[in-house]
């Protein structure tokens, strides 16, 4: 048995739309489909978790073991073109207050928790290393490489390479990716 869905099983999850050659692990746990929206050569790999408002451009893996938590409309995430999620990465877009002033879990409902919700975006031609964590409000933009083992908690600039706890700029990412994405989008067949 393939260890994908296949396109009938992918019509059954009631997702709000997906597009051609989207690969998603038998493995892999998605709630609340209705919000998730996937596009084009799209691959997920097993022990992923995808909850909340998700959406999903084209060319987009996203590695074993990995956490999308995007929470309600007033948040979300959005991961477009050609980004890469290595293994382990957790996304959130939704969190607890950690400070005490209210309660916490999923289980307590939200008139007694102070959440923080806030949209995350990671932009074209991104690629997150492992056990990286992002934290509700981040944009990774254009261009960025975000290093193993990471906590991104603010914006980052674009073409920039981001590593540690909490990230840092360590250098400039090249552009040369993008002379060959030219050439990969005029020579791809669909």
């Amino acid at each position: 048995m393939e260890s994908f869905y296949t396109i009938e099983e992918l019509n059954s999850l009631g997702l709000k739309n997906f597009g051609k050659n989207v690969k998603i692990s038998r493995k892999a746990s998605l709630y609340e489909c209705y919000n998730i929206e996937l596009g084009n050569n799209v691959r997920i790999d097993d022990f992923c978790i995808l909850s909340g408002k998700i959406i999903i451009g084209n060319y987009i893996h996203i590695a074993a073991y990995t956490g999308l938590f995007g929470g309600d409309e007033d948040a979300g995430i959005e991961i477009k073109d050609f980004a890469n999620i290595s293994s382990r990465v957790t996304i959130y877009a939704i969190s607890d207050d950690y400070s005490g002033e209210s309660m916490t879990s999923p289980l307590i409902p939200e008139q007694y928790k102070k959440l923080e919700k806030k949209k995350v975006i990671i932009e074209k031609n991104t690629i997150i290393g492992t056990g990286t964590s992002i934290l509700p409000g981040v944009t990774i933009s254009e261009g960025c490489a975000i290093g193993a083992m990471s906590l991104v908690n603010e914006t980052t600039d674009m073409w920039k390479i981001y590593v540690g706890i909490p990230v840092r700029f360590l250098k400039n990412r090249k552009q040369d990716l993008l002379k060959t994405e030219i050439e990969f989008i005029k020579n791809r067949k669909e």
